[in-house]
């Protein structure tokens, strides 16, 4: 394990460790203007959203790491106490990257990105007409967190508005379909991650239930060497473990031979193989019954 006192690092160097580390990281692809008008529009990883009631977000412009330099960004809040946080998607990441180019003062992001103003509600900045959720906001307050190169700046908005493109909706329940909206997250360096497709997983949530926790788990189980951690984590989310009888009848019922040839048999450990396989799926109480079914 290698162990870091922050204080003995370089700035640079506890940058790229955080940005690795800390990740993946919504995208905050904020709009503001000038006192004067001149729009801006930057993207911003140090993001996310805090408080449903009231609705507020916080995204934090940073001093350059080289210069210690402030960002246009946080000049225009603070003159303007307004901003348009658009969400990004992998259809703009490339524009939303180019954008992040230290332009001059005054230079218009949306025309060196190709990217179409389109006029806010209730608060003066232009949305992103390409972003798939725009969220106008008002600025409440900003909290500096030093003065050196690096240091955020913590911009607290509250949303006011909400604009919310409708091809990303669930046609059922009209919210939004997470494969749809294909979001983009930063990670260190380069890298950034998509949101979308095989990458995307469902975890139950313990809402309502009190699950039996991996301490509750069977010795037999808990030992195993063949289920993770995730795999105990599942099981111990189960709120009441199969019963006997239930055992009892999905071993008469002829249903574990049927698993077995359909997700196959190990020659080692065959039930705690296939309750692995079946965890895998989400099948969690045919799981259950398998590897209560090896005693």
């Amino acid at each position: 394990m290698l162990s870091l006192d922050p204080k003995d690092l370089k700035v640079s160097l506890l940058h790229n460790y955080l940005l690795h580390a800390v990740a993946p990281r919504p995208i905050a692809f904020a709009s503001t203007i000038d006192a004067e008008g001149n729009p801006n529009l930057s993207p911003f990883s140090f993001f996310n959203i805090f408080s449903a009631n009231p609705p507020v977000l916080i995204f934090s412009p940073a001093r350059s790491g080289r210069t210690g330099l402030l960002k246009n960004t946080l000049d225009n809040v603070r003159e303007v106490p307004e901003v348009v946080v658009n969400v990004v998607n992998y259809a703009l990441v490339h524009q939303v990257s180019l954008t992040s180019t230290e332009y001059a003062k005054g230079v218009n992001e949306f025309i060196k990105g190709g990217l179409t103003e389109l006029a806010s509600v209730k608060v003066r900045p232009a949305r992103v007409k390409e972003s798939p959720v725009q969220l106008e906001c008002k600025v409440l307050n900003i909290v500096e967190l030093g003065q050196g190169g690096g240091a955020g700046n913590l911009v607290i908005c509250e949303i006011v508005m909400i604009h919310i493109d409708k091809n990303i909706l669930d046609p059922e329940t009209q919210m939004i379909d997470q494969n749809k909206i294909d979001l983009v997250s930063r990670l260190g360096g380069d890298w950034y991650g998509r949101s979308s497709g095989a990458s995307l997983f469902k975890v139950a949530k313990p809402i309502g239930i009190m699950g039996i926790g991996v301490d509750g788990l069977p010795q037999h189980i808990l030992k195993s060497k063949v289920l993770t951690g995730n795999h105990l984590g599942q099981l111990g989310n189960t709120e009441v473990i199969p019963s006997a009888d239930e055992i009892s009848q999905y071993k008469s019922s002829g249903a574990i031979l049927e698993a077995f040839k359909e997700y196959g048999e190990s020659l080692e450990n065959p039930y705690q193989h296939l309750a692995v396989k079946l965890l895998d799926i989400g099948k969690i109480d045919e799981a259950w019954k398998v590897l209560l079914s090896e005693l």
